[in-house]
């Protein structure tokens, strides 16, 4: 006599999925799909102008190729590790807790020295058609920091205005702690 339980009400209480594992986490805290979408254009762009420059052979000024070639490779790996951070749990792994403010200063920088890179380039190149690409890129992929800029305004207001809030409500979270009664070590424990 052959016995069969049905399976269905054994592991359906257990199986449920549950979104909190996720290694993936948009739309999260500090990363909405928007900005999400921006950030991964960045990305892909920082990217190209990198490419672009790269495939320069013969330049008049290669001090504002170099230049450039500088601040379109650090976009394009810090952009990439900043998305890592704030798309997986990864970020909370770190004791940073000012993740607007890193985000807002980094595109900020990052949008400022593109364009002036840009700029550099545009004024001191070979007229080759890759040259002339990659500004174009370049100043593509400073509109698109400068985008992610405005909207981060829009939807979070400015990264500064609460840090005076966190830092007075981490002191009084501090000082609300109890001291130790007794250290460790000392001539009383010992006694005990």
């Amino acid at each position: 006599m052959r016995f069969t339980m049905p399976t269905n009400e054994v592991y359906s209480p257990t199986t449920a999925s549950n979104p909190k594992l996720s290694w993936f986490l948009i739309p999260s805290e500090h990363l909405d799909q928007t900005r999400f979408r921006i950030k991964l254009c960045e990305v892909l762009l920082s990217l190209v102008a990198f490419v672009l420059e790269e495939l320069v052979s013969i330049c008049i000024s290669c001090t504002a190729l170099y230049f450039f070639e500088f601040v379109s490779c650090a976009a394009f790996l810090f952009t990439l590790l900043l998305v890592v951070l704030l798309a997986t749990p990864l970020h909370t792994w770190m004791s940073i807790t000012c993740w607007p403010c890193i985000d807002f200063v980094y595109s900020a920088s990052i949008a400022f020295f593109f364009i002036i890179s840009s700029i550099v380039l545009a004024a001191l190149n070979s007229r080759t058609p890759l040259e002339l690409s990659a500004v174009v890129f370049g100043f593509v992929v400073s509109m698109f920091f400068i985008a992610d800029i405005l909207l981060f305004l829009k939807t979070r207001g400015s990264p500064f205005s609460n840090t005076k809030e966190q830092l007075s409500n981490g002191m009084a979270a501090a000082q609300a702690t109890p001291p130790e009664k007794e250290q460790l070590n000392s001539p009383t424990a010992e006694a005990v």
